[in-house]
């Protein structure tokens, strides 16, 4: 079977932010330290990366998002860094044309990133206004990471929705900023998707970067219940590359994921999210290898699974997984 034509990929998730902010000496060219490395990028096609700014709950957090902010600044205001804000939908498109420089989007991963837990929400939404200055355009904002803060519980956590996390849904209404339950305990994206439809509130719904639980039991992952509300209300489902998120031991189980998508009725909502990061730290030898070989680079792995899943899925259907899906949802929300 011959290879498809090459697509463009738009990717909902990465943390180069937090690398080129961590690690010293990082750069945005070391392709052996990051699989999301701008030559991978470029290798791979992704012509839209979205750029996590992550912190953990922790005292000084939102310094710490504040940094990651001025380097998302930094790097799209430097030629020399070929990278380019997507702003709106005119930014989009030109991104997607693949005769401008690789487009890349920011989102918040745990909104401690602009608000400490012991400090008034108020200000946490000024430092949350600043940071939107900085980048011009949040495509997503999750509330936690693993585990809870003063919004709510994290995926590995049983906690639900808190007071601060209500007024935070209710400030997001009609701002055009998706909410991300891919670091969400399950109590927690109920909460969410009730107070949204009680206070009848305008927010998109995604998950950037979770797989489907029925494919692999994990709790970063969606079980059905969730993953048909997303579907419902016209949202984003991001394949993550993790393998601890995919399988154990086998790499096909990500095709898995993708197929058990389309089966079950997520044709227009699914798409790419997946997760590199600097792994190189790591003390959990439980996780490595981080990703199995044929997913650890954006270079190769985007079209690897685009020519696997050549067999299962229309060429229509991949163009969805691959962007338009993605593009379709950021064309909506920003119009």
């Amino acid at each position: 079977m011959t290879a498809p034509a090459r697509l463009p990929i738009i990717d909902l998730h990465c943390d180069l932010l937090v690398y080129l902010s961590d690690v010293p000496g990082s750069a945005i060219d070391r392709v052996a330290e990051i699989g999301c490395a701008l030559p991978s990028l470029n290798e791979g096609n992704v012509l839209l990366q979205t750029m996590a700014i992550y912190c953990a709950t922790a005292p000084g957090s939102t310094n710490y998002a504040h940094l990651q902010a001025e380097i998302f600044q930094k790097l799209a205001a430097d030629e020399k860094s070929r990278l380019t804000a997507v702003t709106g939908v005119d930014s989009l498109r030109a991104a997607l044309s693949g005769k401008v420089s690789t487009g890349m989007v920011a989102a918040i991963e745990n909104a401690s990133g602009f608000c400490e837990e012991e400090e008034p929400l108020e200000d946490g939404f000024k430092k949350l206004e600043k940071i939107i200055e900085a980048v011009e355009r949040l495509l997503y904002i999750s509330f936690t990471h693993h585990l809870g803060n003063r919004f709510g519980g994290g995926n590995s956590t049983g906690l639900g929705i808190t007071r601060d996390g209500k007024m935070l849904l209710d400030y997001l209404h009609g701002r055009r900023i998706a909410v991300d339950f891919s670091h969400t305990s399950d109590a927690l994206a109920f909460d969410i998707l009730e107070h949204i439809d009680r206070e009848k509130l305008d927010i998109p719904i995604i998950a950037s970067h979770s797989n489907f639980r029925p494919v692999w039991e994990h709790n970063r992952n969606l079980p059905d219940e969730i993953a048909q509300e997303i579907i419902r209300r016209k949202g984003l489902i991001g394949m993550n590359f993790l393998r601890a998120f995919v399988n154990n031991t086998d790499p096909e189980a990500l095709l898995h994921h993708i197929r058990y998508g389309f089966e079950t009725g997520a044709e227009d909502a699914i798409c790419f999210g997946a997760d590199y990061f600097y792994t190189a730290d790591s003390t959990d030898l439980s996780r490595i290898p981080y990703y199995f070989p044929e997913h650890e680079q954006a270079g190769s792995s985007y079209t690897f699974l685009l020519n696997q899943l050549q067999q299962h899925l229309s060429q229509e259907q991949l163009q969805k997984l691959a962007y338009k899906n993605a593009q379709r949802f950021m064309e909506r929300i920003w119009s």
